[in-house]
């Protein structure tokens, strides 16, 4: 006996993970740039001995805060595009699935580029990740957490893939 195929291009766990646990990473991040963007800043790669210079130059602060707004957009965008897609394309599997997969699709790139730009960016220091700081650790770790799910996603693994799941008669 075989089960039933997915109905939705957005279940449950693609929607926690995208649509509210990438939302909170993103809003925490600009919060915290918000509240303190000089341990931001200064965490963002290993620093040579004697550590950071103690003032931030302005323009680094300004670089910072929009990072984090961006981030925190970024977020925002996703809780809202699939809010919507599941409440309003409920009905729609196939629809649904063009729709998240344009919202993905940039998406699962920015993975890929985000973590190999950090560690292409860091030069040497990449492999010293004992002098790693947090917000550096956090960039590597919850990049992958949203990445593998994106990739999973893209393979169809647990949701509604039309090409795979569609009505027979659309299939001829």
């Amino acid at each position: 006996m075989s089960s039933a195929p997915p109905t939705t291009a957005l279940p449950t766990f693609y929607f926690f993970v995208f649509g509210l646990y990438e939302p909170f990473l993103t809003t925490l991040g600009f919060l915290g740039a918000l509240l303190d963007p000089k341990t931001t800043y200064d965490q963002q790669a290993p620093w040579p001995a004697g550590g950071p210079p103690v003032e931030m130059p302005l323009a680094t602060r300004v670089t910072i805060l929009q990072l984090g707004h961006v981030a925190g957009l970024l977020g925002l965008l996703n809780f809202f595009v699939l809010s919507a897609c599941r409440k309003y394309l409920r009905s729609q599997p196939a629809l649904q699935e063009k729709i998240v997969g344009a919202l993905l699709k940039p998406l699962v790139l920015g993975d890929f580029l985000h973590i190999g730009i950090t560690l292409w960016a860091l030069g040497d220091s990449r492999w010293d990740i004992a002098n790693w700081g947090g917000i550096l650790w956090i960039t590597v770790v919850t990049g992958f957490s949203l990445m593998i799910p994106r990739i999973t996603w893209h393979l169809g693994v647990g949701r509604y893939v039309d090409k795979r799941d569609g009505h027979p008669a659309k299939k001829n």
